[in-house]
């Protein structure tokens, strides 16, 4: 029987390589993204179904999931949806850190608790959040970022908790860099003369040579497959080589000893 995923934020990036990838594989892709009219590539494809979501808008999404239940049996929930606000905090407005929170976590939230009732009744059910890197630790100029994606990791550990005596699965992939738009379309900055140095530092990791080593997309996409797939009850998949080490070094050292190992590198004279 042919399977079904609802994927937030498909329009481009991880969330766009996702859905063709899901395709290829003979499932049934529910692609949903702000501006569907602008897509030219995903609505050419067999078995996928463009839609209009945007996970800030609550009514939105109870309409969109509800007539979405009215026509598909859906078995799989990508909560992709997101972006990156990068910068010192003395640096955002009240609407920006709102609008990261909003977007990042709320709509995580909101997306998952319209299917609830759905996947509970079926007994049967897939939440995979995508979240980060940096929601398994943090770096400078991630402050608010890092909130949203710790914030989602530990809702979806809660979460898996909860509904663990209903069959669904929560699952969490947390990738590193990728090689998408990401540090453009996807990111968001802000800047505060106080910080100059630090976000020179930090900049250097978004350098064209250092996207370079980044992980591919489809790399990321095969994670998300697999955690898709694979019946474990597995919680977190880290995808990509640098989310790999940093993760691995804080398991092996301690999260302390990482956050004074990070703090070290970001200290000026």
């Amino acid at each position: 029987m042919q399977k079904t995923i609802f994927i937030t934020g498909a329009s481009a990036g991880l969330g766009k390589v996702t859905a063709k990838l899901f395709q290829q594989r003979g499932w049934n892709v529910i692609a949903t993204m702000r501006n569907p009219e602008r897509e030219t590539e995903l609505n050419d494809l067999k078995n996928v179904t463009v839609l209009r979501l945007d996970v800030t808008n609550p009514e939105q999404i109870s309409e969109t999931v509800a007539g979405v239940l009215t026509n598909h049996e859906v078995d799989v929930v990508l909560n992709n949806a997101g972006y990156g606000l990068i910068g010192p905090l003395e640096s955002f407005t009240d609407e920006q850190i709102s609008t990261q929170i909003h977007t990042n976590l709320f709509g995580v939230i909101n997306v998952s608790r319209a299917f609830l009732p759905y996947f509970r009744e079926r007994k049967a059910g897939t939440f995979i959040n995508v979240t980060s890197s940096f929601g398994l630790l943090s770096y400078p100029t991630c402050s608010v970022y890092s909130a949203t994606k710790f914030a989602v990791d530990g809702f979806s550990e809660g979460l898996s908790h909860e509904l663990a005596q209903f069959g669904i699965m929560v699952k969490v992939v947390a990738p590193g860099g990728m090689q998408t738009d990401f540090a453009g379309r996807s990111l968001q900055g802000g800047m505060h003369t106080a910080y100059t140095k630090l976000v020179e530092k930090v900049s250097e990791g978004y350098s064209a040579e250092q996207i370079a080593n980044y992980t591919k997309p489809q790399e990321v996409a095969q994670v998300i497959f697999d955690a898709a797939t694979d019946g474990s009850n597995q919680l977190r998949y880290i995808a990509g080589k640098d989310a790999i080490a940093l993760y691995t070094e804080r398991l092996k050292n301690g999260p302390e000893a990482q956050v004074q190992n990070v703090r070290a590198q970001f200290l000026f004279d």
